[in-house]
């Protein structure tokens, strides 16, 4: 929804990097959008399970969209918000100057090998009691030790640690700062006990980092100094600290309460439970919330956009129209095809980077339709998987909220409601992660009504009973558990 704003008008103005594009959004003090635009970019992956992209790429993203939106829109910007996936690990040195491209976060998997070195020298018990959420490769720690031992030059003269958030914070104001939470995923730097970096953990993972100032998500770090580059943005505008994206996306819905689940569609699916206390899960990861008290236990697929957007490509679609069609004329079960969607390894609960895809029970009568609702039903098994597991670990779930890219369309969310059993509640705006920013930013400077007035709930998806989804969740569960072994042995084929 967009409407016509003039100079007069007020906005917020929410950017956020995400993993397959930018978005930029201006917002209403009423949430209203009053305009979008969004950038592609792409992922650079290499040898090693190397997922990165470079950190310029963010900045630049932030000022063309942004550039852009000023002209469409001639508003008066009150105060900013960002977010960026994560947790990504970007290192430059002390004059901002990138020693290379940033590390991605659970989709990289370069730091393997410091994982298990820092996990055998912390101890697995350690890292869950003290830090909630053992070393995997969604933990930025391991990233940063494997920058210093490939940059250690660059480190004994000291080196600065950003995530996308941040970069943007101190390209518009010149401050170095992190988020409290984006900081909780920088494991095991960061002790969620004080809320403050562990400078002895950080001695002994990368001597000669420098890390940031701490703040929460929708507390002003900033304000925006004169920018040469991006003249159409004014000086003197509050900035927040920001977030990573799903964080963000959680506070654009309203999915923060504790009880409260988000479901994130995106390239990748994340999960985000919400509670007032420390919640942990060796299989899952704990974090510190964007608000202060509170507390997340969070999941997530490394692929479940990314599906169908591979799909997409292969069979020369420009557009998702004609497969949604397809695969929603296609009977639940999808004619007993199976898909395991562990197509760039698998985050929680499994975590295991070396899992790999399969579409068991292929017949010559299976259409592409069939396929792209097998793995449209496959990312709905992990979610059940997930949410079993989060619930084991004493998480509430009562309410779920979804979000992202991915609920443009029904027939995703509904086929996650039908497998689940549980409702979902869909909210008007779903333009994610950036309309979460400018939301964030309007509490800041105490110009924001509440979320339930900014963007109210437009409907709720109810899930269906569908029989064959219990059965072909038993078999999910079994695929991975009797070919773990094979799919291991083809990743090294692969590596």
């Amino acid at each position: 929804m967009s409407i016509h704003a003039t100079a007069r008008t007020a906005a917020y103005l929410g950017v956020d990097v995400g993993t397959s594009s930018t978005k930029a959004v201006l917002v209403s003090p009423g949430g209203e959008v009053l305009g979008l635009r969004t950038r592609q970019h792409r992922v650079h992956r290499g040898p090693g399970g190397i997922a990165e992209m470079p950190m310029e790429v963010w900045w630049e993203d932030f000022r063309t969209l942004t550039a852009g939106l000023l002209s469409e829109q001639p508003v008066r910007v009150r105060a900013i918000g960002v977010s960026g996936m994560g947790p990504c690990v970007g290192v430059t040195d002390l004059d901002d100057v990138p020693l290379a491209p940033a590390a991605l976060y659970g989709v990289d998997q370069r730091a393997r090998g410091e994982i298990r070195e820092m996990t055998e020298r912390i101890g697995r018990d350690r890292l869950l009691a003290q830090r909630d959420s053992l070393l995997t490769t969604q933990a930025g720690g391991p990233k940063l030790a494997w920058f210093r031992a490939r940059h250690p030059e660059a480190f004994e003269a000291g080196v600065r640690c950003w995530m996308p958030a941040g970069w943007m914070v101190r390209r518009l104001t010149g401050e170095y700062v992190l988020d409290r939470h984006s900081a909780s995923q920088m494991t095991p730097l960061y002790d969620p006990a004080t809320g403050q970096w562990d400078l002895e953990m950080l001695e002994a993972t990368a001597p000669g980092a420098q890390l940031p100032r701490l703040g929460w998500s929708a507390q002003i770090a900033g304000h925006t100094r004169r920018l040469q580059d991006l003249p159409e943005l004014a000086p003197g505008i509050p900035v927040i600290h920001g977030s990573i994206d799903a964080w963000a996306e959680q506070e654009s819905v309203g999915a923060v309460e504790p009880g409260q689940l988000l479901l994130m569609y995106g390239t990748t699916l994340f999960l985000i439970a919400n509670a007032n206390q420390r919640v942990r899960h060796p299989a899952m990861w704990g974090t510190t919330g964007t608000r202060p008290g509170t507390h997340n236990l969070a999941g997530g697929l490394a692929t479940s956009g990314a599906l169908t957007d591979w799909l997409r490509e292969i069979t020369g679609e420009s557009g998702y129209e004609a497969l949604v069609a397809e695969a929603g004329a296609v009977p639940p079960g999808s004619g007993g095809l199976l898909s395991l969607p562990y197509f760039a390894g698998e985050r929680t609960p499994i975590q295991d980077p070396d899992a790999r895809g399969m579409l068991a029970g292929l017949t010559l009568s299976h259409t592409r339709g069939h396929l792209y609702r097998s793995l449209l039903e496959g990312t709905a098994f992990a979610v059940r998987h997930n949410i079993e597991v989060m619930e084991t670990a004493g998480a509430h779930i009562g309410e779920v909220t979804c979000a992202g890219g991915g609920v443009a369309s029904d027939l995703w969310p509904q086929i996650v409601s039908d497998v689940t059993g549980r409702a979902q509640l869909l909210r008007r705006d779903t333009v994610g992660a950036a309309y979460g920013d400018a939301f964030m930013a309007a509490r800041a400077v105490g110009e924001a009504g509440e979320l339930e007035e900014w963007n109210p709930v437009e409907r709720v998806i109810e899930p269906r009973p569908t029989p064959v989804y219990d059965e072909l969740y038993a078999a999910f569960r079994e695929l991975y558990r009797v070919t773990a072994d094979l799919q291991h042995r083809l990743a090294a084929l692969q590596d």
